[in-house]
């Protein structure tokens, strides 16, 4: 069986651009992913609570509360569709951290150091600073976690925390997060709730 130019040409251009479909949140772009995989990582006895409602984190412990911080989730409300700029709820876990050992306010790019220092509130800037948490959903309603590159992760603009104002993440103040990665470990749990945050005896199970 023959093919002519044309055809050969539509074949190409869905090989080429189906899997770009699969992107994005915090406005970068993962690599593009044909299916979602996740990676197996072992849980330890640490948990992050963020509640939207309150856009506040608990950390705990072994189910000891020990820490709370503001931060800043989608301004676009809840959810986990691709390229919806929506901050998925549920149970996820942190996979990996980077960062460690830059000083507050260092720009990230494709989770790489670009060198450059960003101020804090610096007008016209929304850059990743500081320090990431990289997620992977652990649930079906957050299955494309990774795949949309939610982070929890430093933000420039802390004037903006306590109230939603991301792409998708949950950001943090640089001195925050920086507080929180000397603590907390691959393999931590983190819950996303709509609600107020749950006191340490209803936490989701």
């Amino acid at each position: 069986m023959r093919y002519d130019g044309s055809m050969r040409m539509t074949a190409n251009f869905f090989r080429l651009v189906l899997p770009l479909l699969a992107l994005v949140s915090c406005r970068h772009v993962e690599k593009p992913k044909i299916e979602l995989v996740r990676k197996a990582v072992a849980p330890v006895g640490q948990r992050l609570v963020v509640s939207v409602a309150e856009q506040t984190m608990v950390t705990f412990d072994r189910d000891q509360p020990k820490r709370m911080y503001a931060v800043s989730t989608s301004k676009f409300g809840t959810g986990d569709k691709p390229r919806s700029y929506k901050t998925p709820l549920g149970q996820l876990q942190v996979v990996q951290i980077v960062g460690q050992g830059l000083p507050a306010g260092a720009k990230l790019k494709a989770r790489q150091p670009t060198g450059e220092i960003v101020p804090v509130d610096a007008p016209g800037r929304d850059p990743i600073v500081t320090r990431i948490l990289r997620l992977q959903g652990m649930e079906r309603r957050n299955a494309w976690t990774m795949a949309r590159a939610i982070y929890i992760h430093g933000t420039p603009e802390e004037s903006k925390l306590k109230t939603p104002a991301s792409f998708g993440c949950v950001r943090m103040s640089s001195t925050d997060i920086i507080n929180l990665c000397r603590w907390i470990k691959v393999g931590a749990r983190v819950d996303i709730v709509p609600g107020k945050l749950p006191a340490p005896n209803t936490l989701p199970p």
